[in-house]
């Protein structure tokens, strides 16, 4: 049995295109990715992001990538939970990133949070990517 791990293809999109330098990259879209795409984008990682719809009814995501001088403002990012091995946190326990200087992504059942705004809402879930 085949097992995909679209949330980590598309994190080693964003990751491949921001070493390449790349400006814009596309991504096949989903909910969740444009939940992550948005946080990337509150927290100053992305420039922007839009969704484009081609003419047979399929969506894209087109990801405006951010660079400070020549280095990309991502200089990491990292799936943390797995197909093979989901990571849940209660809200006490999620991870600091970096001491502090990144941010973690999780999705909760109030919707796809930061690591500070699930601490603050008080809510756990399943820790998708770290980005620093």
């Amino acid at each position: 049995m085949a097992i995909h791990d679209t949330i980590g293809d598309f994190l080693t999109s964003i990751r491949n295109g921001s070493m390449a330098t790349k400006p814009v990259i596309q991504a096949r879209y989903s909910k969740l990715r444009e939940s992550i795409a948005a946080i990337l984008k509150a927290e100053g990682y992305l420039l922007d992001f839009t969704v484009k719809e081609s003419g047979n009814g399929i969506k894209t995501l087109v990801i405006k990538l951010k660079f400070k001088g020549d280095q990309p403002v991502i200089a990491g990012i990292s799936r943390e939970s797995k197909p093979g091995c989901r990571a849940y946190y209660q809200y006490a326990e999620i991870p600091p990133v970096l001491g502090g200087l990144g941010i973690s992504i999780l999705t909760t059942s109030r919707g796809v949070l930061t690591g500070a705004d699930a601490r603050k809402h008080k809510v756990g879930g399943e820790l998708l990517c770290t980005v620093w």
